[in-house]
């Protein structure tokens, strides 16, 4: 099923240069690692027009301790803001928006944009979380206090009002759009806030039992042509021996196989709209190997396929 034609032909990139929810520094310089491994150009060899729109602006990263749970509220809530209303615009232009972070509590400010578009649209959801974790925490169950542990659960109305309902209402989606693919790290108290919001999740026993392409087959299933389908990509979700560019790594992701099998089975569905590129740490990276990893996956998203097969 090669349906790649029929995503949009414009292509923008967004920078969000913050690390303002991570609880390392360096995420900050991931837009610039991707845009070094040529990710503008490797999607316009793809038959794309791609526009990089530069960086957004925003608060610097204080550093400091949490107040009531959360580190940096305010400041993350200023970034989200900024790119709710980057990624919203891409979208009512037609074109399909690239964030390129950051930490993945931008994920906030991308995915209410896409959920307000769909929501105007008539389209429907499906968010699909490539993550080592549910990022699932409140303030009341995170260890560190790190918003980057929290976007899924914001966007699903756990959370503090800066951040909750940034597309209009709240929640800004219902669990059940969202599915988790390469889950391996899930603190206790979130565990259990997961099962009972109904999040579906394929984690890595999952993966390891069913294989990549069972587990993608399961994580498309219903998908059709009103479907807007929003990839949001943290890094960590590969293993950290072949992406050790990350703040969080978790061993035991999925192999360089697996990452290309679950990127082309999204690209041939046909129905990518949009896209989070998220906790790429080149403070953490070996001669920006990770960044290259991930410009050579995305290029798969965009239709690079390994396939000999005719018609491929």
């Amino acid at each position: 099923m090669h349906n790649t034609a029929s995503l949009p032909n414009r292509i923008t990139l967004i920078g969000a240069p913050t690390d303002i929810g991570a609880g390392a520094r360096g995420a900050s310089m991931g837009p610039e690692a991707l845009r070094v491994a040529d990710l503008g150009p490797v999607i316009e060899a793809q038959g794309f027009q791609v526009t990089d729109r530069g960086n957004l602006y925003g608060p610097a990263n204080p550093w400091q301790p949490p107040v009531d749970g959360y580190r940096h509220l305010d400041e993350v809530a200023a970034w989200n803001r900024a790119v709710h209303d980057a990624v919203h615009e891409e979208l009512s232009q037609g074109n399909l928006p690239i964030l390129l972070g950051g930490d993945h509590c931008l994920g906030i400010g991308s995915i209410s944009a896409v959920a307000r578009h769909c929501r105007a649209a008539g389209k429907k959801l499906r968010v699909l979380w490539l993550d080592a974790h549910a990022d699932f925490n409140t303030h009341a169950l995170t260890p560190t206090g790190n918003i980057h542990g929290m976007p899924v659960a914001c966007l699903c109305g756990y959370g503090p009002a800066q951040i909750t309902g940034l597309s209009g209402q709240t929640p800004d989606i219902e669990p059940g759009w969202v599915r988790q693919i390469g889950i391996r790290s899930v603190d206790q108290g979130e565990k259990r806030l997961v099962h009972e919001a109904g999040l579906e999740v394929f984690d890595m026993r999952y993966l390891d039992e069913m294989g990549m392409r069972a587990t993608m087959e399961a994580a498309l299933a219903g998908l059709d042509a009103d479907t807007h389908l929003h990839v949001s990509f943290d890094v960590d979700f590969l293993d950290p021996e072949i992406a050790p560019g990350v703040g969080t790594t978790v061993p035991g992701g999925p192999t360089y196989r697996e990452a290309q099998l679950c990127m082309e089975m999204i690209a041939d569905t046909g129905l990518m709209r949009s896209l989070d590129v998220v906790e790429l740490n080149p403070a953490f990276d070996v001669r920006n190997k990770t960044a290259e990893l991930a410009v050579d996956l995305i290029e798969s998203l965009f239709g690079k396929s390994t396939l000999m097969r005719r018609g491929a």
